[in-house]
């Protein structure tokens, strides 16, 4: 029996799928003049959202639009530059965010969500509230309430432990800025994590990365990150001890009219 080749493939069709820098040719020794100047623009970028301004009032003000308030904190890291030299001081809350959260007399809740500049404030200013907007009525069609929402500045993503911890929250989310790439700039990334404490282990967290217009869309981060916390607090973990299955088997469709219950399709 002979076995058909396989369709030939050119190097135009690798570049149809997907953004690396592939097949870009040759001037010389060195790249041709576009490549080389569309690199040194997609660097810039990079750089430029490392460094954008953290918007926290329009954050502030976008989740308050969505009925959730959200007191103000910030790390250890006294600026950018610090923040950058000193990845220890982004883990923690300054002294004056610790007693401000301490002092809030809501009580234990099962959800907090923080949103942090992380390394790509520029992503956190695009995406944050969206993402969020999409969240809460999924939430809300599974009786999950998010107790807090915190706005943190110089963040790393354990900085959420401690503001878990200090809330008493059974489960913290992190909406952060990820690394930025040369292709995605403004890539936001979720952390969820069961049992948030200030010595917990990276192993322990889920992650839903790649947020962002050419990545993943809003709709579908919200319904993966939507059944990680459904099952997180069901089982009581997060990290190895969950895998992602909600666009397997168990696919999980929520009905966020309103009256409508959530279903899943086994």
């Amino acid at each position: 029996m002979t076995v058909p080749a396989p369709p030939f493939r050119s190097l135009r069709d690798l570049q149809d799928l997907t953004p690396a820098r592939v097949g870009l040719g040759r001037t010389g020794a060195g790249l041709p003049t576009r490549a080389l100047l569309e690199f040194t623009l997609d660097h810039a970028r990079a750089r430029d959202a490392v460094h954008a301004a953290f918007d926290v009032p329009a954050l502030v003000a976008g989740l308050g639009a969505l009925g959730l308030e959200s007191p103000e904190v910030s790390s250890g890291a006294r600026d950018r530059r610090e923040y950058l030299r000193r990845p220890d001081l982004g883990r923690k809350l300054d002294q004056a965010s610790r007693d401000l959260l301490a002092n809030r007399h809501a009580g234990a809740c099962q959800l907090a969500i923080v949103v942090g500049d992380g390394l790509s404030p520029a992503a956190v200013n695009a995406h944050a509230v969206a993402l969020v907007g999409s969240l809460v009525p999924r939430l809300a069609a599974m009786r999950i309430d998010i107790g807090c929402a915190v706005v943190a500045s110089g963040a790393r993503v354990a900085l959420g432990d401690e503001i878990g911890a200090i809330l008493g929250a059974r489960m913290v989310v992190v909406l952060i800025g990820e690394r930025p790439g040369l292709s995605a700039p403004d890539s936001l990334g979720a952390y969820l994590t069961f049992a948030p404490r200030p010595d917990i282990t990276d192993a322990e967290r889920n992650c839903v990365s790649n947020i962002h217009g050419a990545g993943l869309g809003y709709e579908e981060a919200a319904l993966r990150i939507a059944w990680l916390i459904r099952e997180g607090l069901a089982r009581e973990v997060t990290g190895v001890a969950l895998k992602d299955e909600s666009g397997g088997p168990a696919h999980l469709q929520i009905d966020t009219n309103e009256g409508g219950h959530d279903k899943s399709v086994i």
